[in-house]
């Protein structure tokens, strides 16, 4: 695996080709360059093997007109469009970097002093702030992290549809019988996504016996529901101000959303297997799950993000990917408040911040970290965060020594603090 730096791009020397790219979803446009001024016109290319071909070719006619040396190419960091060139250009001997959207926005301006906005003018912004060294080159998981990004990202897209029916589902049984949350406050648990499905009117639970039903909700609540409920449920159905004009349509939209509940809930099952699998292929991953309050789902989504640990030389790098790095802004005799810049990978901070959640419960592994920062005043919102911070700490420590997490580590290093004192 090639060993690439994750920090900023360094000054670019001369004798490099610098080739900037403005990414689209169907056509791109090139441009290359060199430090001291030589460049070629911006040039269209498009994603297919022809287009990249293409791209390569302009590259080593551009490197040998200008007497280049190394190559570096860099992209607009603009959503999925740009990865096909990536993992293209991953097997070719350039340095691949990537350019923040904001920056390009306020470079625009200055390099011409106008808001203009054109196809050309785009990869030439994106090459100047490759030669001002404000680029940052990319990490791309390869292997069983990749793979494991690509099952965490997919389980993501599923869960939010998954909700967005959930949501859907209560809007319409509200419509059709209001007065059934009130038995069964959640609706997207099993017992009440059964009722709904073999009872899909308030009609056709009017008429069920209270024994009856009464037992179904107790085998499928595991005892949480009784014959009570049932007794409950069915009087409320007698008598519901739920509409009644075209109760049938609602009831079949009902149907179908159940329908696609119950597929959606396949699939993240079936994506969290395949997770379980893929973390038993990485050697370190049994010592991640070993930390109270991570699951597969977690240490899957954190390892798919990150993707190899080995590639970051410092913490600070670490916390720049997942946007957990920390900017303040100061001017004169007024100090700034300190915050996350939010500026890496949105995906790994939410994975970092309910594994937080999980390690801030009484007995958990943060918990007396966490409460030492509440009661010196912080809000729980940010002791939160600052505790997303120190387990990544902790997980890119663990995975870079190769070591096994100790509770008591940081009591022991203070009692050692305290003899040395």
């Amino acid at each position: 695996m090639r060993k690439a730096a994750t920090g900023k791009v360094k000054f670019v020397k001369d004798g490099t080709l610098i080739v900037a790219v403005d990414i689209g979803m169907e056509m791109n446009r090139g441009y290359c360059t060199t430090p001291d001024g030589k460049s070629t016109k911006p040039f269209k290319f498009e994603n297919t093997r022809e287009g990249l071909d293409m791209l390569w070719g302009m590259i080593m006619t551009s490197k040998s007109r200008f007497k280049c040396n190394e190559v570096i190419v860099g992209y607009e960091s603009t959503g999925p469009y740009g990865e096909p060139m990536v993992h293209y250009l991953m097997k070719k001997p350039v340095m691949l970097v990537q350019v923040n959207p904001m920056h390009t926005k306020r470079v625009k301006e200055i390099n011409d002093n106008s808001p203009l906005k054109t196809d050309d003018k785009d990869p030439r912004v994106i090459a100047d702030i490759i030669k001002l060294g404000r680029a940052l080159s990319i990490v791309i998981p390869e292997g069983d992290a990749a793979y494991l990004r690509r099952l965490n990202n997919s389980r993501e897209r599923h869960v939010r549809e998954r909700t967005a029916l959930v949501n859907q589902l209560q809007q319409l049984v509200f419509l059709l019988f209001p007065e059934f949350r009130t038995v069964i406050k959640d609706i997207k648990c099993k017992t009440p996504l059964y009722l709904l499905k073999k009872y899909p009117t308030p009609e056709a639970l009017s008429v069920l016996d209270k024994q009856v039903l009464g037992e179904e909700m107790r085998k499928r609540s595991r005892g949480k529901l009784r014959e009570h409920h049932a007794d409950m449920l069915i009087n409320l159905a007698k008598d519901t101000v739920g509409i009644r004009e075209g109760a049938a349509g609602l009831s079949m939209d009902i149907r179908h959303i159940l329908i696609q509940l119950e597929m959606l809930t396949n699939l993240v099952t079936e994506l969290e297997s395949e997770m379980e699998i893929a973390l038993g292929r990485i050697p370190y991953s049994p010592k991640l799950l070993s930390i109270k309050g991570l699951g597969v789902v977690s240490v899957a989504g954190i390892i798919g993000e990150i993707g190899d640990f080995k590639k970051f030389g410092t913490r600070p790098e670490i916390m720049k990917l997942a946007g957990l790095d920390l900017y303040e802004i100061s001017s004169g005799k007024m100090r700034g408040q300190r915050r996350i810049s939010k500026r890496g990978r949105s995906l790994l901070r939410k994975i970092l911040y309910y594994a937080a959640i999980q390690t801030i419960r009484k007995n958990g592994i943060l918990h007396d970290y966490y409460t030492r920062l509440i009661d010196r005043g912080m809000k729980r919102m940010k002791a939160l965060v600052a505790v997303s911070r120190k387990l990544l700490g902790i997980i890119y420590a663990m995975v870079r020594d190769d070591s096994e997490y100790s509770v008591n580590f940081e009591s022991m290093q203070r009692q050692v603090i305290k003899k040395a004192a």
